[in-house]
């Protein structure tokens, strides 16, 4: 926005409440700049509001993930979702575990997770999960899981 007033751009062309809108949300999802006319720091308040409630929610779909990474949780999410605009808790947590596995920083029961996810269910990291149809074999963070028919069996390094 240009230094006029809220709601204008370089040039004096008024911006729509549509364009104010869509750049507060913006800020409060991806890490955007504040729009002009809004209090930085409320706008931050609620941006950390909703990261924490984000991970509470990806919380819910990835219980292990979660209590593995214990006190580190929040902290872990928060700076990987802060720029990031929520795909939804199932997909959140699917593209953290798998992040999180290629930098080799996935506990064991959360490999176990992301595994059983993997032989279950397809998701190339776009498009919504679908079930799987045909048998499957995934790894992750030591744990081989077997799906067969919609039967899941784990293996697990003795």
């Amino acid at each position: 926005m240009g230094a006029g007033r809220p709601g204008t751009q370089p040039g004096g062309r008024a911006e729509s409440l549509a364009d104010r809108q869509a750049g507060l949300v913006a800020a409060l999802t991806r890490g955007a700049r504040v729009p002009e006319g809004f209090d930085a720091r409320l706008v931050e308040v609620a941006r950390v509001a909703l990261l924490r409630k984000r991970a509470g929610e990806v919380a819910k779909q990835w219980p292990l993930l979660a209590a593995s990474l214990r006190t580190n949780w929040l902290r872990e999410f928060t700076a990987w979702a802060a720029a990031r605009p929520t795909q939804g808790s199932l997909r959140d947590g699917w593209d953290l575990a798998r992040e999180l596995a290629a930098r080799g920083g996935l506990p064991a029961l959360a490999g176990e997770e992301l595994a059983t996810r993997e032989a279950t269910l397809r998701y190339d990291g776009r498009t919504a999960p679908r079930p799987r149809r045909a048998p499957a074999v995934r790894g992750a963070a030591g744990s081989v899981v077997v799906q067969i028919a919609g039967r899941v069996r784990v293996l697990r390094r003795a």
